[in-house]
This record gives C-alpha cells, structure tokens and sequence, in this order.
C-alpha cells in the first residue's frame, strides 16, 4: 500500500503505476464450491488498500478512467469480502439455525416457559422429547463419570444460606456489568452491549483496515475489562442501544444471584438460590472423606438446578436464568497431580487453543494430550486425564468432534487461586460456545470455608518414617475465655483449634506486636479480640506419623443445556431430495425412544403382533414410540425421523400374511429395511442400541427388504 501512494506521489504516470500495481493485487472471486478457509483479515486489507489507492487517485487529479477502474476494483474487493463473510457466518457445517428452531418449536423439544402468558426471557420448559433428550444425556453422563470413575455422588439443598456464598466469594464478586437505557430503562448486559456495537462498526463499508484491527482488540480483551475500563470503552465509542439508538447509562456491577430469605420472617437467615452445585460437595468434604475411609484422591459428583439472573437472557438455552448442572469435585494431594488412568486418553489428539495462541493471534491446533502435558501446556495429567474424558464424552452424546476445541484460559482472565483452566467449547451457528469448564482450583474452596466456619477441612496421608515436626499451640485461658464472652467461647475454641500453622503464626506475630489478636468469624459477623490474658502460643516439638494438607480440586464443570443446544445443532440435518425432511442424527444413547412402531394400515389382524412387540421391548427396558396416526407410512417415517428415533419396526402385510411372521426394521440415516421374525426384533434394537452390534451386522445378518412405498407418502390402507 505505502509503495503504490510514494509512486502516486513522485510521478505524474499515476495510470501506469496504478494498472500494474491494483492488478498485481486482485483478489479472486468467491465461488460456491471453494473451501471456507479465506482469511477475512487479508480481504478487508485489501479492501483498505484499494480504498486508500483510490483516494490518492483523486487526490492527483487522475484520469477519470483510471478512477473509474479503481473504484471497479474497490467494488470487486468489497464483494469478495462480502461473499467470504457470508460463507464463513455459516460456518464449515450447513446449519439453518431457523429450520432448527422451527422444528424444536413445532415438536416442543423445549419452548419459552409460561408462553400463554407472554413469557419470560431466561426460563424455558422441556416438552416429552426435550425431557427425553436431556435425561439420557445426563444418564450417559453418570455412566460415563460417576460408574465408570467410582465417583460419590449427593444431592445437596438448592437454597444456600448467605454465609456459605459469602466465604466462597460469591456475595461479594459473582456480578455482571450492566448498563440502562435512559430513556426506557431497559437493562443490558455491558460487555454484550459493548461488543455489538463495536462488531457493527467493524462491519460498516468505511470501516478502515486499522479501524477494524482495534475494534476486534477490544473485543478480543472483552472478559479483562472491569467497570472502569468498560465507562472509558462506552465513552469512546459513543455506545447506543442498538435496538433504539438511545443514549445508555454507565456500566455498574449486577450480582447474578436470586436472593431469598429462608423462613417467614426478617429474622430468620438470609440466603440465595445457588448458582452453582459445587458449594454444596465442598461444604460437605469431611463426611465425603469420611466416607471414602479418609483416602485421597476421590471424586464426588452433583447434578442438579442453578440460578443465575442473568441481565440480558439471550440465544435460547445458551443464556438462561435456570438450567441444569454436572459438577464433579476431584480431591487430590496437592503434591501428587498425577493419576496412572492418563495412559488411556495421552494418545487423543485434540484441538487446543493455548494462551500463547491467543496472544499471538493464532488458532487452535491438533494436539496429542501426552504431549500437551509433557510441554507443560496442560498443567498436571490429572487436568489432562478430565480434558480427555470431556472429549469422549461430548462425541459419545453426538458432539461432532470437528467441532470441538478447547480454550485455555488467560492469566488475566483466570481466578487468582486457579493453577490452569479449560474450557470445553463447541462450534454452533452462535459461534464458538464455552459448554464444559475444566479447571485446577488448587485449595481454595475448602480453605475458604475452613476459615469461615472453624471446621478443618484437611487430608491425612501416612509418612514413610515419622518426623520430629516444630508446632505452635494455641493455648486457651477456657475459664477467662468463658467469663469474657459467655455463650461464643465455645465458638471462639472451635475456631482456635481448627487454626491453620500459618493462622497460628500469625496469632504469635499479633500478640507479640500489638499485645492482642482480633478472630474473626466470618458465619457470625464478629470481630472477637483476644488478649494476653485469654489465649497464648507456645512452641513444641512432636513426632508425627501423618502428615496434614489441604487437597487441591480438580473440577469439570457442565451445563446440560448448553450443550444439549450444540448437540441439537451437529446431528440436525435435511434430507438432499426435499427441503421439508429434517431430522435428528442423534445417537441411540441420547435419542428420546430407541425405535418407533408402525402399522401400515389399522387392520384389527395386526393386534396381537403389537402386544407381542409392545410385550418384548417394554422386558428389555428399550423405550419406543407407536404412531397410530392415520396418515402415510412416509409421513410416519418423517416425523420419527425428525425428534431423532434412530430405528423404527413396521407391521406390514406379510406379517400376518406369511409364516414365519416378521416385520421391517429401518434405520433412520441411511433409511435401509430389512425384514427379522417378530419375536427376535426387540432384542436386535435393544443390541442396537446398547451398541452389543451395528447397523452394518443387521445388514449382514437379515435380508435387506425393499418396498416401492418405502418414505414416500403413499396413503396408508384401511
């Protein structure tokens, strides 16, 4: 660019420099059959370029020809750049999202809650599939996680008392920015308010290349930013509401929890719906310990409702107020991040999306698990063994594994007490969606909630040889302690002898310094100050055979919904002969009924047969689906084919009609038959669908059966 303006300078041959140089620089025409794989930076530099070369053009007083084929170039760049946009806002996948969402609407797979009465944004219901759907995700992943890890699974109280969020940090920091329309007052959410304004500049046709190069930096940084920089960002760039065009508020903190109180009075305790399950294993890591006979590493799992009021709900079940979690807590020595089970998964190769590829601007990349660990990429293989685990997971329920990455999360972004954090993201027509979060949270939690109750919440683990190990110990005055304080003495020993050493030294320093130590109790709200004459810290030696720590947490975290949406969005698809056959290609494990049943006409012959086959498949727990509908086979065939039923039994004439008697069994994507007896169907889709064999092994087993009928919607006979 800066060579064709010094030549535009220096010569009055502006038309021969400029042919020789625009020319040079063409960029091809997209076409419909070319790979997505354009880089949109280098269109829209292109476009800057041309654009810059015309106006010096003009600026030398050009030939009009030669300005008209500047701008016919500048026009062609921009169509180009146009046409690449467009192909890559579909994606690598052809997804009509509208389809999708007319079909979920149409089959009430899930829909907006309380519809009749207008709705509320943030809370949806799930209708006989969706509800289907959702549990056989959740059973694969108990059998996936909880069976196949031993992992301890509970079930703790959705309302939480304030003190418990208070001392896991969320009182005080689980908040959004939002910002106000000030004319309307509607509420919006300030990073989203902020990154939609800044993505329709960048898409205005006099966008300059440099322009576009900031406004993507700032959206790039979007999570880092807090309330001062985003009031100096909503200020420099004259943010609106873009649904008005009014003047918005500036951004101030939003806390996402629905509080309560818990009991009828203002008396009684305040609390909060949680917005997490996790609060509720770690509150209860000493029974959990207890439990597992005092042994680490364990893993305890919860699945269960969260809350979150969230300011702008949006994208159907991405952003929502209630909505189902998985959270497994891994307990591990903090010294020992290590686990043998790595070897199962160190071989997959999976796309990683580094901090050190975010910095420098670059992509995921395929990468084996072993060598992520090794290069100290993924920080322990403990991390790495759940990342593994996740992946398998997301693919066994339908995930395309193309469409899998996983982001690492950046220092400035990431907790302060966090060692490395992961986040399972999945490709939808949304863009890349955040469903799994996988993080070391090294000791926090229990530290926290040790420090807030009194209540040690440590591990033992044998030494090899017993050590000689300098102590302090706190030593009480019970009897001044009791007259000073009466009925909190008690709580004021509790948490003395639940000190941590570092606690304890900090006592000696206090008392030595400033001749008192101030306690105090997070639960109760107290500052209790300790005297001289009540407590007192002494240094002793002892032989200790056990050694004390705090574990650190390994910790997956799901959101069933989000991921159930990106599930729904890889295995939609369009039947090539006819725009109106959609269906689900989910996989038998999450499908909503492992078959449907069919009659091809309603003749009363076919009665016993169906009690046969209801008989057999109800004895071998395989869920189904009979459509009784007085319509076309084809029309049948669509409509279980569309709420994803990967396979489907038809009576037909010869099954009354021949001996031995027999019926059809059609898999759903490639829409091949082949006829079985009666009484060894239900045990070939139960096979089918406990994955004991394949669509292949049917084909190869039973004869492959034809019909003209077949999907079309030839009318069924009465």
């Amino acid at each position: 660019m800066f060579c064709v303006l010094r030549n535009l300078r220096k010569t009055t041959h502006s038309s021969a420099i400029l042919s020789r140089n625009y020319l040079k620089t063409k960029v091809p025409r997209m076409t419909t059959t070319e790979p997505i794989t354009i880089d949109l930076d280098k269109l829209r530099l292109s476009v800057s370029e041309q654009g810059d070369v015309l106006k010096a053009l003009k600026e030398q007083n050009a030939s009009a020809d030669d300005i008209k084929k500047g701008t016919a170039e500048l026009k062609t760049r921009k169509k180009n750049l146009e046409d690449a946009k467009f192909a890559a806002s579909k994606g690598d996948w052809d997804i009509d999202r509208k389809k999708l969402e007319d079909l979920v609407k149409r089959r009430f797979i899930y829909g907006l809650a309380f519809s009749i009465y207008g709705g509320v944004a943030g809370l949806y219901d799930f209708g006989p599939v969706g509800c289907a759907i959702k549990s056989n995700i959740i059973n694969e992943w108990k059998s996936h996680f909880i069976l196949e890890e031993s992992m301890l699974e509970i079930e703790t109280s959705m309302l939480t008392p304030a003190p418990v969020l208070k001392n896991s940090g969320h009182v005080d920091r689980f908040a959004d920015f939002m910002a106000k329309d000030v004319n309307t007052g509607e509420c919006l959410r300030a990073d989203h308010l902020l990154k939609a304004h800044l993505e329709k500049l960048s898409e205005e046709d006099d966008c300059h290349f440099d322009k576009y190069k900031e406004y993507k930096n700032v959206i790039a940084q979007m999570d880092n930013y807090g309330q001062e920089e985003l009031t100096e960002l909503f200020e420099k760039y004259q943010v609106k509401n873009p649904r008005n065009g009014n003047a918005v508020s500036d951004p101030v903190p939003f806390n996402l929890m629905f509080a309560t109180p818990i009991g009828p009075s203002a008396a009684n305790t305040p609390g909060f719906l949680r917005p997490e399950t996790a609060q509720g294993i770690f509150v209860n890591f000493k029974k959990l310990l207890d439990f597992n006979n005092g042994k680490l590493p364990f893993a305890a799992a919860q699945i269960g409702s969260s809350f979150r009021n969230e300011i702008s709900p949006r994208s159907g079940l991405l952003r929502v107020r209630e909505f189902t979690m998985a959270e497994i807590e891994h307990f591990i020595d903090p010294n020992d991040k290590n686990t043998s089970k790595f070897e199962k998964v160190k071989d997959l190769e999976l796309m990683l999306f580094s901090k050190t590829e975010q910095t420098s601007g670059g992509s995921a990349k395929a990468v084996k698990l072993g060598d992520a660990v090794a290069s100290g990429m993924i920080a322990n293989n403990v991390l790495g063994y759940f990342i593994g685990r996740i992946y398998l997971f997301l693919t066994k329920i339908g995930a395309h594994p193309s469409k899998i990455r996983f982001r690492q999360h950046m220092d400035n972004e990431m907790a302060h007490y966090a060692c490395d954090c992961w986040d399972a993201e999945m490709k939808t027509s949304y863009g890349w969606i955040e469903c799994v979060g996988c993080a070391d949270r090294s000791c926090y939690d229990l530290t926290q909630h040790w420090k807030g109750t009194g209540v040690k919440m440590v591990a033992e683990k044998d030494l090899a040889t017993p050590m000689q190990k300098e102590i302090l110990e706190i030593q009480p005055n019970k009897a001044a302690l009791g007259k000073q304080y009466k009925g909190d003495a008690k709580v004021i020993f509790m948490h003395l002898e639940a000190m941590s050493d570092c606690d304890k030294q900090e006592v000696q320093q206090s008392l030595e310094e400033n001749g008192f130590y101030e306690l105090k109790v997070a639960g109760k709200g107290e500052v209790y100050k300790l005297t001289k004459d009540v407590i007192s810290v002494e240094k002793k030696m002892k032989t200790c055979h056990t050694d004390e720590f705090i574990p650190s947490v390994i910790e997956p975290s799901f959101g069933i919904g989000r991921i159930m949406y990106a599930v729904l969005e890889h295995v939609f698809k369009i039947r090539p002969e006819d725009d109106q056959k959609r269906y689900l290609s989910l996989p038998p494990a999450v499908a909503p009924y492992k078959c449907s049943i069919l009659c091809i006409s309603a003749k009363p012959e076919f009665e016993p047969f169906l009690e046969q086959i209801f008989e057999n498949m109800r004895r071998l727990n395989v869920s189904f689906k009979f459509d009784s509908g007085k319509t076309s086979i084809g029309k049948k065939y669509a409509r279980t084919d569309e709420i994803g039923i990967p396979f489907g039994i038809t009576l037909d004439m010869d099954t009354f009609g021949q001996k031995p008697h027999s019926v059809t069994l059609r898999d759903r994507d490639s829409r091949k038959q082949v006829r079985i007896n009666v009484d060894e169907v239900a045990q070939v889709v139960c096979d089918l669908s406990m994955k004991n064999c394949t669509w292949t092994d049917v084909l190869d087993k039973f004869p492959e059966f034809s019909s003209n009928a077949g999907d079309s919607d030839t009318e069924m006979k009465q």
